[in-house]
Formats: C-alpha cells, structure tokens, sequence
C-alpha cells in the first residue's frame, strides 16, 4: 500500500487528495513556501500517520485525545479511524491561526464533523476535558510531555492507547522525551514500547488493576 493510502470507502478519494494536498504543502515548505507566515507544519510523516489511524479504527467507538493539531495532517488519520470505528476526536492546539487551517481542511475531507477543535494552552485545557480516551496522541511541545501524561492518566479508559511522537529524534534536546518515557513505563498497569516508525513513536497500552 503506498504511505499515503488509506482503506476503502466513500469518502477514500477525498481522504486521499487531503493528504496528497498536506504532502505538497510540507514539501513546499521545505523549500521556503509557508502555509502560514511564522508557522511550521511539524507534522508525523506518513507511515505515523497509518500506525495511528490503524491502532485508532481497531478500537470500538473510540474516544480519541490529540495533543498538538498543528496543521490538522495527524488530525486527518485520527478523524478517519474515527469515522471508520464510529468514534469522536478531540484536538488541542496552542495557535489559533493553525487549528482554523486544520479545521478547513477537515470539512473540505468530509470529516470535521467527527472532531472537536480546541485552542490554547493544553495544561489549562486538559483539566477541563471529561474523558475516558481510549486513543491519546500525544505530539506537542516536549516539555510538556510529561505534565500532559499526569493529567491525562485519570482520565484513561482501561485498555487506552498511547502514542508519544518524536521520542527518537526532533524536538528539544530530548529531555521531555526521556522524563515521559521514564513516567509511562513506572506507572502501574502501562505496558510500553519504543517503536522507530517515524522518528519514534513510545507506545503504550493502559490495562490498570
């Protein structure tokens, strides 16, 4: 399957031209064309994205938590597991400018219906959110990995699945990386892997008791 494919269905053709539309705005802003002036995409690659999408859809109904919409191209493979398994994802991101891009690209896939867009500070909005998760993609700023995981804990559904983007390279000096790392895997009923799709993905299932 190529990296950009996605299963099969209706809304497949549209799913496939939003990421062929994401590709060619990553690749242009590799050569000096922004999306947004000030703004980058910091985007999982694609085989990420299909690890998270194929873990998400395995999942019934899933309540899906994202940390870091940035452009929306995570956002897009987590809201169509969420369109396949009848589940709902909830999207935090600092940058409104961002998030309002990420939210156009979704209507134009046909998915923003199955997605929550929320901005600001993620560790004053966390707090607020209900849950249970059952699928947490956690892919913002690396400081805030581990804060993040400590409010997010409680509100795990059991058998909840974590994925932790960019713990092999990118981002920081990788210190918020090794303190998640080190907090996931001493916490009571997590079980948790370092897989080097991407630039790292810590996964990690929550089976308390």
């Amino acid at each position: 399957m190529p990296a950009d494919a996605v299963g099969t269905g209706s809304t497949d053709q549209r799913m496939q031209r939003a990421l062929e539309g994401y590709h060619a705005r990553i690749a242009a802003e590799r050569e000096g064309v922004p999306v947004i002036e000030g703004h980058r995409h910091m985007a999982i690659g694609p085989e990420t994205g299909q690890l998270v999408n194929l873990l998400a859809r395995a999942l019934p109904r899933p309540r899906i938590l994202e940390l870091g919409t940035s452009f929306g191209y995570s956002t897009l493979w987590l809201a169509d597991a969420a369109r396949a398994a009848g589940g709902h994802v909830t999207t935090l991101e600092l940058e409104s400018a961002k998030s309002a891009h990420a939210e156009e690209q979704l209507g134009a896939a046909g998915l923003a219906d199955r997605v929550t867009f929320l901005v600001g500070d993620a560790l004053q909005i966390l707090p607020g959110l209900a849950g249970p998760f059952d699928f947490v993609l956690i892919d913002h700023w690396k400081d805030l990995y581990l804060p993040s995981f400590e409010i997010v804990l409680p509100k795990l559904a059991p058998g909840a699945i974590l994925a932790a983007d960019n713990m092999i390279r990118g981002g920081g000096d990788g210190a918020g990386q090794a303190a998640y790392a080190a907090a996931v895997r001493a916490t009571p009923g997590m079980s948790s892997v370092l897989l080097p799709v991407g630039t790292g993905v810590e996964l990690s299932r929550y089976l308390p008791g």
